[in-house]
């Protein structure tokens, strides 16, 4: 408190008020020789002269002090203050010496002021400080002489200044320490609570150990009592000379030994002290042996990944090396070829520069007699008043430097021609290094290659061959690829070399490629769609729409998507949303409705809006699917964006749709907008799920403008089932030039009167225009090395952030960290189709087999939704089972990352995509062989499949049986396999999941149809 009133007392001091000349601006940094003073606060010499806090002035000082401030009064509005900075050589005047003595004598008061202020709160600082502040014997001479007269005043006026900066810079000084000790202090005031903590927190651990200790011993007593108790017992019953009184003690539960006896029990509970003693340093030893071996594994795992590395450079290099020899010995032939003619361009065009040099060096020397001749002419003209010369002389020299000036410019020519000639040979030399580069590059990969034995390119024809028998490759393709193999070409080997080390699937995507640019033209391509991901998605369906495009997109052809504005769209992935200036009028129920297109793009794909300014509010329902009117909803979008494409002079060359609610495409095309000019284009229907067809009755057909009469037909949209209805799936199959579903084996199934849901007739009609290609993943969306969902990245060759995604979700949902127990997971829409009560038999056989189970899904029907939560809460407080009944985007990116296994016992799938992404991040599928799941997942004890395409483990009978027989040999393979089984799951992750391959085969299908569409729009 004391440092407080002593530095609250200086700071107003310092600024003197009348005087602006002395502004702290002009102070120096504190010196370090004051650091110690303002960490400690004890007493310093300071830098300035010192003076005493307890002075007090004498009579006559107090009489001059008087007559100071009397003077001082009349004299203060004539006294200006001074603003510009203090000059040592200035004399003050009177009236301004009075006011020097003034001040510091005010200041001397304003100091002993201050010192009692100290002296008042803390005597003891006063005391100790007061021989560090005493007033110098020269300061009280100088006030002393002041009295004496003006003169001596003038005369030690610099040496008074030169204390008071002195003493400014002191309590500055002193200030700066007073703060620095108080942030001192609350450091210290933390550290200490800090350190009250952790003293706590030991006493705590002190007072548990020794309640630890004392429970040891009470029971060490307790046992070695009853043991002493038994041993007296059979002693009194083997002695019959007892006595009923010795029985009666011996009944006591627990007696007291005496003497020697009672000496037992201290002894033991002191060995049970010491031996806890040794056991606590032997736990000490452990922890730091533990610590020791915890950081000699964290080396362990960076040398090894630095190896892993290392090795993996080694092979690239080598790699690198090995197909760059080749191309290497070829350029070295042809570039001493180049070498030779370069040098024979040059020798010639130095020759040339060589000429030019000569005739600029003559052209030079010509000007010099010219700047000559006229400096003497000028001469001449100078003197010609005073000289007499002919006029025949002068004319003469006239003629001279006329020819001279000709001479000159037909020089000057001649450089230029020269310059200009030597500048085109540098061109044509540039130019034709240039060439000769092209045409190097154009000859070493148009050369055959030499340096490579048959047997290689013979390995690549049969190669072409058997993709193309697989159906892998078109036959356009492997005509290319042929020719390139059988021509020896460069680019064929190379893409070799770089699929050498990589699956099937990485090597057609890579010849592909190689061939794709090359003979493919470019399409304009546009989707029609319900969903699209992220933004409007649903189900698989928004992710086929986003990734299908994408991969069009990545091949070069143009891409667009129309889409519903829903309301409940996740705008947040829509960049760049605008509504644009114009109002697209379409038709329905009778009359034309206005709809605002709005424009943005999704995952860099350019999308159109269409909003309906329908009373209906048809889009503005809070959710996509599951109103009454769907039928009327999704016929009205249909028709809306063909009226975009169509007022907007779009010339697409494919049209594709997608599930029924926008299967009103096709026949809206045929009959109604092909006959208006929108003529252009193929339409290409892919169903994801046939069984969902979107029948309604046959009369609002009609609304959209379709004729009713004319469709409600057998052999065009009337539905099998009932005649009154319609059925916008089989119309789009009927009026589709290209028909697709999402699996081979799907397509296969829905041919079957089970698995077409009424429509395997109709399929079966049309079956030359019906194929199924399975779909693919983003690979860029669903990447464990990349995602954003995850806390720990990882990839094929690092899986240890898979672990520690693994723990991270134990720890989240509170299950067992249990490391022996295998994670599995499921994610899904809990309906009929998804195997529902598969689902439910799997979690508890999972936790019969030691596993643990994980659920993400919700169900749209209220019975199964009910039926679930009972489930979860049966589970609530199992450590090995946890239910989440919704869904949780960034949740299901974290269980596909902590699962071990994912099972999957759909009653059909039509695809699926769970499975590709479960294997991209590590979990091996256990699945039902049906739909896509048939086609991507192949079981690893089937011995009819190549090793290298064994992924998971397959059951066929949808009951319990089929689950358990999967369910178990995945464990055991689990348990018993460990090596074999971390194979598995690294070869799994480097599976080509991607679109590239779908895209080529939908590429395909889309330029088949192409010739045909132009024909009829050229006949049209």
């Amino acid at each position: 408190m004391a440092s407080r009133v002593f530095f609250s007392t200086f700071i107003p001091s310092h600024g003197y008020g009348r005087c602006s000349h002395y502004s702290n601006a002009h102070l120096p940094f504190r010196p370090h020789s004051f650091l110690a003073f303002s960490c400690k606060r004890r007493p310093s010499n300071l830098r300035s002269t010192p003076f005493d806090v307890n002075y007090q002035p004498s009579v006559d000082e107090s009489d001059i002090i008087r007559e100071v401030s009397h003077s001082r009064r009349h004299q203060a509005k004539k006294i200006p203050c001074r603003s510009t900075p203090f000059d040592v050589r200035y004399q003050p005047s009177d009236d301004e010496s009075a006011i020097i003595r003034e001040e510091v004598t005010d200041m001397v008061s304003d100091s002993h002021q201050d010192a009692e202020s100290i002296a008042g709160a803390d005597t003891n600082a006063v005391t100790s400080n007061s021989n560090s502040l005493n007033l110098s014997v020269e300061t009280k001479s100088l006030i002393e002489s002041a009295s004496g007269g003006d003169q001596l005043l003038s005369i030690q006026l610099e040496n008074l200044i030169g204390m008071i900066r002195n003493t400014e810079k002191n309590v500055l000084l002193l200030n700066d320490a007073h703060v620095r000790a108080l942030e001192d202090l609350d450091k210290i005031l933390i550290e200490k609570e800090a350190l009250q903590g952790q003293i706590n927190d030991l006493e705590m651990r002190m007072a548990e150990a020794e309640a630890r200790i004392k429970g040891v011993a009470k029971e060490k007593i307790h046992e070695f009592l009853e043991n002493q108790v038994d041993k007296l017992k059979n002693e009194m019953s083997e002695n019959d000379e007892g006595s009923e009184c010795d029985k009666r003690n011996l009944d006591v539960e627990y007696p007291i030994p005496h003497a020697a006896g009672s000496i037992s029990p201290i002894i033991e509970l002191d060995l049970v002290r010491k031996e806890n003693m040794s056991l606590k340093g032997d736990i000490q030893t452990l922890r730091v042996q533990l610590t020791n071996i915890k950081e000699m594994d964290e080396r362990i795992l960076l040398l090894e990944k630095e190896r892993s590395s290392l090795e993996a450079a080694l092979k690239q290099l080598a790699q690198e090396d090995v197909t760059e020899l080749s191309t290497v010995k070829n350029e070295f032939n042809v570039l001493q070829e180049k070498v030779e003619n370069l040098q024979e361009l040059l020798h010639k065009e130095t020759k040339q520069a060589s000429q030019a040099f000569i005739v600029l060096q003559q052209n030079h020397w010509l000007q010099k007699k010219i700047d000559r001749l006229e400096a003497s002419l000028e001469e001449a003209n100078s003197n010609k008043s005073s000289l007499e010369c002919p006029p025949e002389f002068i004319e003469l020299l006239q003629q001279k430097v006329e020819l001279l000036e000709e001479h000159i410019q037909k020089s000057d020519e001649k450089i230029q021609s020269h310059v200009q000639m030597y500048q085109d040979s540098v061109n044509e030399f540039q130019s034709a290094i240039d060439i000769l580069k092209e045409e190097s590059k154009k000859r070493a990969q148009d050369e055959p290659v030499e340096d490579l034995p048959w047997e290689f390119w013979s390995r690549l024809l049969l190669s072409s061959d058997a993709w193309l028998l697989e159906k892998k490759i078109s036959s356009d393709d492997a005509k290319l690829l042929r020719d390139m193999a059988w021509k020896r070409d460069a680019r064929i080997r190379d893409a070799c070399f770089a699929c050498k080390d990589k699956g099937e699937h990485e090597a057609l995507t890579t010849f592909l490629k190689l061939v794709s640019s090359r003979t493919r033209p470019k399409l304009h391509v546009v989707h029609i769609a319900a969903e699209m991901a992220p933004a409007a998605k649903v189900g698989g369906l928004g992710d086929v729409v986003s990734g299908l495009s994408k991969a069009l997109q990545k091949k070069g052809h143009l891409v667009e998507i129309v889409l519903p504005k829903y309301d409940c769209m996740q705008y947040d992935h829509i960049s760049d949303l605008k509504a644009l200036d114009v109002v697209v009028e379409s038709y329905f129920d009778g009359q034309l409705f206005r709809n605002k297109v709005w424009v943005g793009t999704i995952e860099g794909l350019p999308v159109y809006l269409v909003e309906p300014l329908h009373p209906a509010k048809f889009f503005w329902r809070g959710q996509f699917y599951g109103e009454h009117d769907d039928f009327k909803r999704f016929s009205f979008f249909s028709r809306a964006a063909l009226e975009l494409l169509l007022q907007a002079s779009k010339k697409p060359d494919i049209i594709h749709c997608h599930d029924w609610q926008t299967a009103f495409i096709a026949p809206l095309y045929w009959d109604v907008y092909a006959r208006k000019g929108l003529n252009s284009a193929r339409i290409c229907f892919t169903c994801h799920n046939f069984e969902y067809q979107g029948t309604a009755p046959a009369s609002e057909l009609g609304s959209c403008g379709l004729d009713v009469n004319q469709l409600n037909k057998h052999d065009r949209m009337q539905d099998d089932a009932a005649h009154d209805r319609v059925n916008p799936v089989k119309g789009a199959i009927v009026f589709s030039n290209i028909v697709t579903t999402v699996s081979p084996t799907y397509a296969k199934e829905v041919r079957t009167a089970e698995g077409g849901h009424g429509l395997h007739s109709t399929i079966h009609s049309h079956s030359k225009k019906f194929v199924g290609i399975l779909n693919g993943i983003d690979t860029d969306a669903w990447d464990p090395s990349t995602d954003i969902f995850l806390r720990f990245h990882y990839t094929a060759d690092a899986l240890r952030g898979k672990a520690k995604n693994k723990d991270a979700i134990r720890k989240l949902l509170k299950l067992s960290e249990d490391p022996t127990r295998p994670l599995v997971g499921c994610i899904t829409r809990l309906v009929p189709q998804k195997g529902v009560h598969l689902i439910r038999h799997a979690m508890y056989r999972t936790v019969e087999l030691g596993g643990q189970f994980l659920l993400l899904g919700s169900s749209p029907e209220p019975h199964i939704q009910r039926d679930f939560e009972g489930i979860a809460n049966h589970f609530k407080n199992n450590p090995h089972v946890r239910l989440i009944l919704k869904y949780d985007e960034a949740l299901s990116h974290s269980i596909y990352a902590a699962s071990d296994m994912f099972i999957i016992p759909s009653i059909f799938e039509p695809c699926g995509l769970t499975q590709m992404i479960a294997m991209r991040y590590g979990s091996v599928p256990i699945v039902r062989k049906t739909g896509g799941l048939n086609d991507s997942v192949f079981d690893i004890d089937d011995d009819t499949i190549p090793l290298q395409f064994r992924n998971g483990f397959t059951f066929l009978n949808p009951d319990e049986q089929g689950v358990n027989s999967a369910l178990e040999r995945a464990f055991n393979h689990y348990m018993k396999n460990i090596e074999s089984w971390q194979q598995l799951v690294q070869r799994n992750m480097k599976i080509d999941f991607s679109w590239d391959s779908s895209a080529a085969q939908y590429e395909e299908l889309y330029e088949k149809s192409i010739p045909k569409a132009k024909v009829a729009a050229s006949h049209a």
